[in-house]
């Protein structure tokens, strides 16, 4: 949009922990603002954005506000009323689900005024040489052929989600995080990165000396995955002044035990590195 019309992009900052500047956030905003984008939660340093307050002040200005759920739909009970959303998305995969599908979630009335972005099968209403009319929402946005088996498994995947509860797997994660950062930063030399009070399971992280890929690798000859790298995300890492950082990630099938082979295998990288 800002090289085929002329759009503006303002970004917001955010401060140490890892959280956003909400009063830069009111101070962008004017009348001339179209769209607000954000996370919900942050995945490169699980933090958790207030976007109920954000949605509030982006309506009192008329835009609307898309919000990417891709790392708050599997960790976070999520209502898109609640939160004010006018469009969120997220990915099934993020969701222990099949790759290559995912939701999008509009209000009604924005979806009924917006055109089809793709044609086909499904998603017409009438068709001439002359012109054609489109099937109301959601019809309209599912051209052709959908990923039928990807979106089973995806259904299966919500499924055994909302079987455990997110409340539950928020609350099981958030005692894993508090665990695995006390034992984190016990170690000599470790940097946490991101400390925002409210957080999803994720604890990134650097150390001393050892570039994050050699940690990823030395992990991984261990049995132990995680991520490493600038998570797509490498305005943060410009933020952070560092070139890329080590991300471990918690979900519900994780427990205590986990964390503690974790950081074994840790103390062994930082033995063979020194």
């Amino acid at each position: 949009m800002c090289k085929e019309r002329g759009a503006q992009i303002d970004v917001v900052s955010f401060d140490e922990r890892g959280q956003l500047d909400l009063s830069e956030v009111r101070s962008k905003l004017t009348e001339r603002t179209k769209i607000v984008s954000m996370v919900h939660v942050s995945n490169a340093l699980g933090t958790v954005n207030p976007v109920a307050g954000i949605t509030r002040m982006a309506h009192e200005v008329g835009a609307v506000v898309l919000v990417d759920g891709a790392q708050s739909a599997p960790h976070l009970p999520v209502n898109v009323q609640n939160l004010g959303a006018d469009f969120f998305a997220c990915s099934a995969h993020k969701m222990f689900g099949p790759t290559g599908v995912g939701l999008l979630y509009g209000r009604k009335e924005l979806l009924a005024n917006m055109p089809p972005w793709m044609g086909g099968g499904e998603m017409i209403d009438k068709v001439t040489f002359e012109e054609s009319t489109y099937d109301d929402p959601p019809h309209r946005f599912e051209a052709g052929t959908p990923p039928i088996a990807q979106v089973i498994g995806l259904g299966a995947a919500l499924s055994w989600i909302e079987a455990l509860g997110r409340p539950a797997i928020a609350g099981h994660e958030h005692q894993l995080l508090k665990y695995a950062t006390q034992r984190l930063t016990a170690l000599p030399g470790t940097n946490v990165v991101g400390r925002a009070p409210m957080k999803t399971g994720i604890l990134t992280f650097t150390l001393d000396g050892i570039h994050p890929f050699d940690i990823g690798t030395l992990l991984d000859e261990q049995g132990v995955a995680i991520r490493t790298g600038h998570h797509c995300a490498q305005p943060v890492m410009q933020h952070y002044a560092v070139p890329a950082t080590a991300r471990a990630s918690f979900g519900p099938y994780n427990n205590r035990e986990d964390i503690d082979v974790f950081i074994t295998a840790l103390e062994r990288v930082q033995s063979m590195m020194s």
